[in-house]
């Protein structure tokens, strides 16, 4: 019998693309055709499982699947006991707290005696208790937006991305209780034969995440400027320095996480760099 793993991933939704966008980045061939709910690599040992995100714990906790990607604010809320093996630095979302526009909001006492409606009762529950604040929770599965409209609460706690349905629903958001993002996730009991693809799997999403978050430099200056410029892009080992065909140039050639880059860039050229090159890095093997 073949041995492959199985990775539960949300069927459908911004987190999905995401996801799957991710996979196909590090070389691993399948198809996910529309409605579509399982599909088998044809270049990595590996089987896909198409579900609701909130499903995805649940099935990596029974050992249905090996692994799930899964948004934290959904693990969290499920609490079941998998192992965390990465943030994936994608699907990043807040979970909030949210009242109707008109209201003055005077802190987090505001809620005390007062019902908010969530899709997230543990994680809004244990972030109440911890403000020490006693609200009624109401429970409900979806369109959490409306529940101040309609006399249901007082206040919502919902995810947030850029807070246009807040606002579309005539909702401020008010206290930020939780961050998410995307993470990846694994049964706990894992025996060695799939821990072992389960490494290379991670090799490769460590490499593509690398090369994300890395830029491949390429800059020409003056050979006196050339101690001060290394100094500032110094490179996973150090830079690469060439001759220029002009006498007293050269050429640089360093790796630098982008954030980096644009910190230095002023030095850079007041350094005399010219002609820089940024290029994007697909993948990065250390």
């Amino acid at each position: 019998m073949e041995q492959i793993i199985r990775i539960a991933v949300q069927k459908s939704g911004r987190l999905s693309d995401d996801s799957l966008s991710l996979i196909k980045e590090c070389g691993i061939k399948f198809y996910n055709g529309t409605g579509k709910l399982k599909s088998t690599s044809t270049n990595f040992p590996i089987e896909f499982l198409f579900l609701r995100d909130d499903d995805i714990p649940g099935y990596v906790a029974d050992g249905v699947a090996d692994l799930g990607i899964v948004g934290e604010n959904e693990l969290v809320e499920k609490d079941k006991e998998v192992v965390t093996l990465k943030k994936l630095g994608f699907s990043k979302c807040r979970l909030s707290l949210a009242i109707p526009k008109g209201q003055e909001y005077t802190g987090v006492s505001y809620f005390e005696g007062k019902n908010i409606a969530t899709s997230y009762p543990k994680i809004l529950g244990d972030y109440l208790k911890k403000v020490n604040i006693s609200a009624a929770i109401h429970e409900i599965s979806g369109s959490v937006e409306i529940a101040p409209s309609i006399g249901l609460a007082e206040g919502i706690c919902d995810i947030v991305s850029s807070g246009s349905t807040l606002m579309m629903n005539g909702l401020k958001e008010v206290e930020e209780i939780f961050k998410s993002e995307a993470v990846l996730i694994a049964n706990k009991d894992l025996v060695d034969w799939k821990k072992a693809i389960v490494d290379k799997l991670l090799f490769r999403m460590n490499a593509v995440q690398k090369g994300k978050s890395n830029k491949y430099v390429l800059l020409n200056a003056p050979n006196e400027s050339l101690e001060k410029i290394i100094s500032l892009i110094p490179g996973m080992r150090s830079p690469t320095i060439l001759p220029l065909a002009q006498p007293g140039w050269s050429s640089v050639h360093s790796v630098l996480q982008e954030d980096q880059f644009w910190e230095n860039i002023e030095e850079l050229r007041a350094a005399g760099a010219e002609g820089i090159l940024v290029v994007p890095i697909e993948k990065m093997i250390i």
